[in-house]
């Protein structure tokens, strides 16, 4: 007589997909709870579920977590049986979200990670014990702000390994002079034309990617996992050390033919430019491969590319500009040198992929 609600099923479903247990903690007689969460694929027998009298019993002998850590259902319980329960969760390492309307919730509410209640038939109480509030009360909303958020931290990722590992890549370039003790690579101006103007643009464009393949089909991340993880480091000391090495090696060369310091110095400049409108495009995924992404989505990264090597080029050619950064135009040769050796990134990343994957646990 009281269906389900539309869409419910399927957001559960996305939920265990994307490694989220979703648990239903009722005031409900334990038939209903049941036979409602069968038919919603939380529960497949009455072994998960547990109702308020048996969590009395639990409480008495000391409400040991590992009691509860396969129980999916939780019938005729109180409010506070609610909150105990959600911190017993908590105690398995779980990191839990309650979602709620009433007034018996709002003791779970406070207690979860984060709670959320119902904005349209929410109580005031369970409205302010809560961090976020469903303007619509759809529980699919919840799995579409989890997938939201991955989007959103993927994004920033994306945009401290393109400024980090360029930067890293600037460091190794002067560090490597130091080393060999040549003439400075790049003066401070042309350095700060680097990370001002050209990689200032880009790393704008990569906070408008969108979702990843797969994006609701990963493990759920860890929330005390630091930004600067295994894989974070790994890719930027690989892509940041073919960068300034390359760098480098460029400049090492042109003064050993006979190149001035400042043409030299024009040359790897426009390297590092190039280094910096290809490396955009390797930031943009962590484990597919960018042959097998849809680089159409993105329109404002092109534009960002396109606009970050015009300014650079315009610069070039133009008096003023040219003054202030100390360039000049290059050989169309030496442009396609420094092109073949700026797009072996992308050969030098997708390696990387490959190894992580066989021994990066």
């Amino acid at each position: 007589m009281d269906p389900l609600r539309e869409g419910v099923k399927e957001a559960v479903s996305k939920a265990n997909t994307a490694g989220i247990e979703v648990v239903m903690v009722t005031g409900d007689h334990p038939n209903t709870a049941f036979y409602i969460s069968k038919g919603l694929g939380i529960v497949i027998s009455k072994d998960e579920v547990m109702d308020g009298l048996s969590v009395s019993h639990w409480q008495e002998r000391g409400a040991d977590k590992e009691e509860i850590a396969n129980k999916r259902v939780f019938a005729r319980v109180s409010p506070q049986q609610k909150q105990l329960i959600v911190e017993k969760f908590q105690a398995l390492g779980h990191f839990v979200a309650v979602t709620g309307d009433g007034v018996n919730d709002a003791p779970a509410l406070k207690s979860a990670n984060i709670g959320i209640s119902m904005g349209k038939s929410g109580t005031d109480v369970a409205r302010e014990s809560s961090d976020m509030i469903l303007t619509d009360d759809a529980f699919s909303s919840i799995v579409n702000g989890i997938e939201e958020g991955r989007v959103a931290y993927d994004n920033i990722r994306k945009v401290i390994h393109l400024l980090i590992s360029t930067g890293f890549a600037e460091i190794v370039l002067i560090m490597l002079s130091m080393l060999f003790f040549t003439p400075i690579p790049l003066l401070p101006v042309q350095l700060l034309w680097l990370n001002l103007v050209t990689n200032g643009i880009q790393d704008v464009a990569l906070g408008f990617e969108r979702a990843e393949p797969g994006v609701l089909e990963r493990k759920a991340r860890d929330p005390k996992e630091p930004i600067f993880n295994a894989v974070m480091i790994s890719r930027v000391v690989v892509g940041g050390l073919y960068m300034g090495i390359s760098a480098f090696a460029v400049f090492y060369t042109l003064l050993s033919y006979g190149y001035t310091e400042d043409m030299a110095r024009n040359i790897t400049l426009f390297l590092m430019v190039l280094f910096e409108n290809v490396h955009v495009f390797n930031s943009r995924t962590e484990k597919h491969s960018i042959f097998k992404i849809n680089h159409r989505k993105n329109k404002f990264l092109w534009m960002s590319v396109i606009v970050a090597q015009g300014l650079h080029l315009i610069s070039m050619y133009t008096p003023f500009m040219q003054n202030i950064l100390d360039i000049k135009p290059i050989d169309a040769e030496i442009w396609l040198i420094l092109l073949v050796i700026a797009l072996a990134l992308i050969a030098v990343m997708e390696f990387e992929k490959i190894l992580r994957k066989k021994y990066l646990k």
